[in-house]
């Protein structure tokens, strides 16, 4: 990265503005410590005890040198809702993981993200990750710095998601879910909402509001306030409301091959400082979902 040092940061030290004005972490500023030419200030390199001027010039070597050759390139079909230098946003579908795991090495977002950077070193740096089977939003970050950034971001709270959820049963107004979660017993995948004092349990958060209903179902919009395992699935469900097709909390359904849930925005800070919120329409399958349920999707 290059940036034009501006008069408000006339006499900080170069430690304090990389960790308090680009949230560079320590892991990274020592990276780059360490790395020739890593840090430069008017094309040469300094210490961080160096004092910034007005209209200096700070460059970075944030770009990564090398790929994850553990990722192979494939080209498969993205929508990329929006990119810059520092981050890439795409609307994952249905049944693609977010990362390559056992039984998934090559149809990933992970995958089809080392085909687009194929000509230039790149690691997959996902910020949120999304179930397979859930699709939506999902921001990747380009470098190193930025990475650092939003993870910084959003353990200050700074990040807004929301979801849409096309639950079985009727649900009406709105309100909170906030039940501690933990593994269910003799399991590795499902959970269980449980009591604060039981061993494992953790705290869990989440916001709802029902835009329409009637006697079959209902679309939720959802946003959770902590990032649980299974955390929107599990507090729908203790609702007695569980996702039209979760088959790990609910019932399968005839007219969806998944659970119908959409992370339909994620709303959070730019490394330049600019607050934006980025939207994944509605995919085909709760679509037509909805227009089998008979449930009004104008609210959205």
């Amino acid at each position: 990265m290059r940036e034009i040092i501006k008069s408000e940061y006339d006499g900080l030290t170069l430690r304090t503005y990389l960790q308090s004005k680009l949230f560079i972490s320590g892991r990274l500023l020592t990276r780059l410590k360490q790395t020739d030419g890593g840090i430069k200030v008017n094309g040469e390199r300094v210490t961080v005890r160096y004092v910034l001027r007005a209209g200096d010039i700070l460059e970075l070597a944030d770009c990564d040198t090398k790929t994850n050759e553990s990722v192979e390139p494939r080209d498969l079909a993205i929508c990329v809702l929006f990119e810059n230098d520092d981050a890439i946003v795409l609307a994952k579908p249905p049944h693609m993981p977010t990362h390559p795991s056992h039984g998934h090495r090559n149809d990933t977002l992970a995958n089809a993200l080392a085909f687009r950077f194929r000509d230039i070193p790149f690691v997959f740096r996902p910020i949120n990750r999304l179930d397979r089977d859930t699709s939506g939003v999902v921001l990747v970050a380009k470098n190193q710095r930025a990475a650092s950034f939003f993870a910084e971001a959003m353990k200050r709270g700074e990040f807004k998601k929301t979801y849409l959820a096309v639950c079985d049963g009727e649900l009406s107004g709105a309100g909170t879910v906030e039940k501690p979660i933990k593994r269910a017993e003799k399991s590795i995948i499902l959970r269980v909402v449980c009591n604060q004092e039981d061993e494992g349990a953790q705290y869990a958060k989440t916001e709802y509001e029902v835009l329409a209903s009637n006697t079959r179902a209902s679309l939720v919009r959802v946003s959770p306030k902590t990032g649980r395992t299974h955390q929107i699935r599990v507090h729908l469900a203790s609702l007695g409301a569980p996702i039209v097709g979760d088959s790990l909390y609910g019932r399968e359904s005839e007219y969806i091959d998944r659970q119908a849930l959409h992370a339909y925005s994620l709303e959070f800070p730019l490394p330049t400082g600019e607050r934006i919120c980025i939207k994944a329409p509605l995919p085909e399958d709760i679509l037509l979902l909805l227009s089998a349920l008979e449930i009004e999707k104008d609210r959205i």
